[in-house]
């Protein structure tokens, strides 16, 4: 089952001359699929991520996530789209330093508004435990050590139950030691949850391990 397509996807940045950015885009992803993405900078591959994540509407063509048509949808509609079906995890993670890893790891579902407060904590300890952190629940995310605050961030990201995780060099800030930890969690996420993952990489012994490789060049996929 395909949990995001695209078809067709041109992009042109238009400042200071025009110039194609992506060009031609079509694949599609399926359920439990953890996809890398690679190539060298400048090849597209972070724009055509921001795209995938519906937060870039600037392009040519057409994006399908869950089998639904999201090219064209409103700016709202988009907004619920990514609280519910997409978490995130980026480079730098993001999280509020003064407040415990569990407050942090509540705030998209807290935003999202769909279950009662008391449930959400529970979730999240649940999302903690996966990740082998319900011991730190409770510390402020600032004392934590670099590793585990993107392993907060990937809990924070899983709260919601997204059909995908989108990642940004979700590796990018750590040693080799908590790269492999990541690598970890993602695999067990995508094996034994079903979880599907996308994530944009400069580390070629990531993308190598991950089920598959979408390579791109100067705008285009070159391999899929």
């Amino acid at each position: 089952m395909n949990i995001l397509e695209t078809k067709n996807i041109d992009k042109y940045f238009h400042d200071p001359v025009e110039f194609q950015v992506l060009k031609n885009i079509a694949f599609d992803v399926k359920k439990g699929e953890f996809l890398s993405m690679i190539g060298k900078s400048g090849s597209g591959k972070s724009t055509l991520l921001y795209i995938l994540s519906t937060m870039d509407t600037d392009y040519n063509g057409e994006l399908y996530i869950d089998n639904q048509l999201v090219t064209g949808q409103t700016k709202d509609q988009l907004a619920e789209l990514r609280n519910e079906k997409i978490g995130f995890v980026f480079q730098f993670h993001y999280l509020l330093p003064e407040f415990s890893c569990l407050h942090n790891v509540m705030i998209p579902a807290l935003k999202l508004g769909k279950l009662p407060e008391k449930e959400i904590e529970e979730k999240a300890y649940q999302k903690l435990e996966i990740l082998g952190l319900q011991d730190q629940a409770l510390k402020s995310a600032g004392k934590l050590s670099g590793g585990q605050q993107q392993r907060v961030a990937i809990a924070r990201a899983l709260i919601n139950d997204p059909l995908m995780i989108m990642g940004d060099e979700p590796t990018g800030n750590l040693d080799s030691k908590n790269t492999d930890i990541v690598f970890d969690i993602f695999q067990n996420l995508t094996k034994n949850y079903g979880q599907t993952i996308i994530a944009v990489t400069h580390d070629d012994d990531f993308a190598h391990k991950s089920d598959r490789i979408i390579e791109m060049k100067d705008g285009e996929i070159i391999k899929k």
